[in-house]
């Protein structure tokens, strides 16, 4: 048991189809604070099994399965079960594996050369609303979006009814905030900041923060990196 106030650990399933990587990740998290390892898999189909018997809040997912692979794990896991996010765990970075694992639905995504502690804070982040992803990946992918969402010519358009305030806090996760630092900021509490965001997303249809990034640049309220 917790005591008040304190932050009960997030449960934690492992799905990796290498026995010894499985077991290194699941001794690492063992000895961090604020997890806790409570199922590992070899495959996608039975990180979907463990996912439906334990009703973990965090998929740590590896991509390259058998059976089922990450990528159609994540989708299938957010499809039944959205209470629980996935944060992709992998040897690879390029654009053929991230950007299909983000459209299935993973919130966070990291390489295996992160330490222990890069792991901690980003199944953290993804349970407070964050993106838990690579500086690397967050690049890419803002690079990516600028890419294939040219900034309008007019001004920029802050439709859907959007107040002034939702507006600022949608600018501030698309230039890669997270809601303590738009709360320091804005100089309001991460429980506003969290407020604005949700209605935010209800007004846009937007249902994550990357795609809340994506409508951002397509609106032309932030401007593509240059150079």
């Amino acid at each position: 048991m917790t005591e008040e106030g304190e932050q009960r650990p997030a449960r934690v399933v492992v799905a990796d189809d290498q026995t010894v990587v499985r077991e290194g990740i699941v001794m690492l998290l063992g000895l961090l604070p604020g997890v806790e390892v409570v199922g590992a898999a070899a495959d996608g189909e039975e990180a979907v099994r463990l996912v439906a018997e334990l009703a973990p809040d965090v998929v740590l997912m590896d991509l390259r399965m058998p059976r089922c692979d990450g990528v159609e794990a994540t989708r299938r896991i957010r499809s039944e079960h959205p209470a629980t996010q996935v944060v992709v765990l992998t040897t690879y970075a390029d654009d053929a594996s991230v950007f299909p694992a983000l459209r299935a639905g993973a919130r966070g995504y990291l390489t295996k050369d992160a330490g222990g502690d890069e792991i901690v804070r980003a199944v953290h982040g993804v349970l407070s609303g964050d993106a838990g992803l690579a500086p690397g990946i967050q690049r890419r992918l803002l690079e990516r979006l600028s890419e294939s969402e040219p900034r309008p010519a007019g001004p920029p358009d802050s439709s859907d009814g959007l107040t002034a305030r939702e507006t600022e806090v949608l600018v501030l996760i698309a230039e890669g905030l997270n809601n303590r630092q738009i709360a320091s900021r804005l100089h309001v509490s991460p429980a506003t900041v969290k407020t604005h965001i949700n209605n935010l997303f209800a007004k846009t249809g937007v249902k994550d923060r990357a795609q809340a990034v994506r409508y951002a640049y397509g609106k032309g309220l932030v401007r593509p990196p240059r150079g």
